[in-house]
């Protein structure tokens, strides 16, 4: 399977490319996935390009392709002014409107202070519903001082582990491809994904 990562972090070294790492080591522990990694900062100039041209340059298309097909996607944000980054926000409005719909999606952000934690549940999370994704339950949240401190590895491992399970219901159940079909994947209607996570016990 397909997992795609999709950082918003600005600097080198970045926490917020750290801690998308370590989501997706930890969703490599609870399934067998391909990484790759989306670095929006080194898009910057092609997404601004985007809005402006209407087309994708080279590296900002090849990034929609790798999202569009991907089985689930961690996307991690710094806090800027209380919500996600106007970076991270101009990389999902450049998306094709479908490209999400059905997709499994982890959220995460990082920030100096534990008070901007609740930017997954009033910014991120309505961001992905209105996306059409499947957000797992639990959003990752990591403040300055939650590095090396306890419960951020916990945090990690849940969500980990819930995108893990929606990776592998969702692919197990996902339609064939038609031989007419165009370039866009066949897509199984929310309801069946959802009666296929039941269990049946």
């Amino acid at each position: 399977m397909k997992l795609v990562v999709v950082s918003a972090g600005l600097s080198v070294p970045s926490s917020t490319r750290l801690l998308g790492d370590r989501l997706a080591a930890a969703v490599g522990r609870a399934a067998e996935v391909d990484v790759h990694v989306v670095e929006l900062r080194e898009l910057a100039v092609e997404i601004a390009q985007n809005f402006t041209n209407g087309f994708p340059g080279r590296a900002l298309a090849a990034a929609q392709d790798a999202v569009a097909g991907a089985d689930g996607l961690i996307v991690v944000t710094p806090v800027f002014s209380a919500s996600y980054s106007g970076l991270f926000k101009s990389f999902f409005d450049v998306l094709e409107p479908e490209a999400l719909a059905g997709k499994p999606v982890l959220i995460a952000a990082t920030g100096g202070t534990a008070r901007h934690s609740l930017v997954l549940e009033h910014a991120l999370r309505p961001l992905f519903a209105y996306l059409k994704a499947v957000v797992v339950p639990t959003g990752v949240y990591a403040a300055s001082e939650d590095w090396g401190a306890e419960g951020l590895d916990g945090r990690i491992e849940r969500a980990a582990a819930e995108l893990a399970a929606l990776m592998t219901g969702l692919s197990a159940v996902r339609a064939p491809r038609a031989p007419e079909a165009d370039a866009f994947s066949a897509v199984v209607p929310f309801e069946e994904q959802l009666a296929a996570l039941r269990p049946t016990g």
